[in-house]
């Protein structure tokens, strides 16, 4: 038995928490220690937070639920109340106040869960990620002539889809697989069936007006795990996923929404580029492929989703080449991090519409590593941003 838990699981949610039954069930019947687990749900004041808490007690798994009072109580009270502007209001970046409860309570290991997903039957889904960060072997890479990797390439040529967040002007792509050595794991995406996380754009070209994708995947689509080549960038979806303690300070999930500028949607997809550039500098790698999860998204407006990523559209074309060549002097996650913020913060983006985003997500991403320092100090002290 394990002494205590060692892995935070950070789950959004505003009513579909009960999906998590699935994940403590699925642990169960492939014979996965839930005493590891910590469950953070991350809500809002106007939800059920009685009956998620039961819920944890009923199912015997340790967890807590933070609506948006905890939160600030919990700002308060680890002394950080001057940064909770870092975690935006109603958006599913508050995934980041995951991230600050996992990097103040010492836990080794995050996942991050949507609860619009479900586990499959046949696959540990625990033990499979936590597999893949211990992985030290030969696996696939891949590479491409936009050096952005589709993380739904192995049956492009017959569904055609991109994920939300893979560039347009990358499209096309020559696709070129090899096979290589990896050790140093530090985070592992699952992949997902039934719906395709796609952007508005993409739904209203193979979709309908409510969210719902035309096209769905299968396992079948997937052929084996996978790595993206140095060098290449890659969409890194927050539905599924687990990661090493260590990645924290460059893993901050973006100010989506809750901004002058109303962009949203691109968080996570933004993360990952930052994750990305970090690891290939560090000499580290992002694991993809399996456990697959079953994407089960409700139905909603797909001209909402519409009107939150339009404002960053653009941005997401040039993000990725403004970090391309940041940070390669450093040697810490923290170090490249405050790198890729500072040009972030201080470049010129007037050129595109809503540049100046770029500037306030820069300065936002100095603010994470001050925070992340205060709850406990990381191996460069930080600064906070000017106002």
């Amino acid at each position: 038995m394990t002494a205590s838990p060692d892995i935070c699981v950070i789950v959004p949610t505003i009513r579909e928490y009960e999906c998590m039954r699935a994940y403590f069930e699925n642990a169960r019947e492939h014979g996965f220690d839930l005493d590891r687990l910590h469950v953070v749900l991350v809500t809002e004041d106007f939800c059920e937070t009685d009956a998620m808490r039961a819920m944890l007690d009923e199912e015997g798994v340790s967890g807590e639920v933070f609506d948006g009072a905890r939160r600030e109580a919990w700002y308060e009270a680890k002394g950080i109340a001057e940064y909770d502007h870092v975690v935006p209001a109603a958006s599913h970046a508050e995934t980041s106040f995951g991230l600050l409860y996992l990097w103040a309570n010492d836990f080794e290991y995050g996942f991050f869960i949507d609860d619009d997903t479900l586990p499959h039957d046949d696959a540990d889904f625990f033990g499979r990620h936590l597999r893949n960060l211990a992985y030290e072997g030969e696996i696939e890479t891949v590479s491409s002539d936009e050096n952005w990797v589709n993380v739904l390439y192995q049956n492009h040529d017959d569904h055609g889809l991109y994920p939300r967040g893979y560039p347009y002007s990358a499209m096309d792509e020559t696709v070129a697989t090899d096979a290589t050595e990896i050790s140093d794991v530090v985070a592992s995406q699952g992949l997902w069936t039934n719906v395709p996380d796609l952007d508005a754009v993409r739904i209203l070209m193979d979709g309908d007006l409510q969210g719902q994708a035309r096209t769905r995947t299968t396992a079948d689509d997937y052929d084996g795990d996978f790595v993206a080549a140095r060098g290449n960038y890659l969409t890194v979806c927050s539905m599924n996923l687990a990661f090493r303690r260590e990645v924290v300070p460059a893993f901050y999930q973006l100010p989506m929404d809750d901004n002058r500028w109303e962009v949203g949607r691109f968080d996570d997809i933004w993360s990952g580029v930052f994750l990305k550039r970090a690891c290939d500098v560090l000499g580290k790698r992002i694991y993809n492929g399996g456990p697959l999860c079953e994407h089960n998204k409700a139905a909603r407006s797909t001209f909402d989703d519409l009107t939150n990523e339009v404002p960053g559209l653009e941005l997401n074309e040039h993000l990725w080449a403004v970090v391309d060549d940041v940070g390669a002097d450093r040697d810490t996650y923290a170090g490249v991090f405050e790198a890729m913020a500072t040009a972030l913060a201080t470049g010129d983006f007037e050129a595109y519409n809503n540049g100046a985003f770029f500037n306030y997500v820069g300065e936002y991403m100095l603010d994470w590593l001050a925070t992340l320092d205060e709850l406990e100090p990381l191996q460069t002290p930080r600064v906070p941003a000017d106002d």
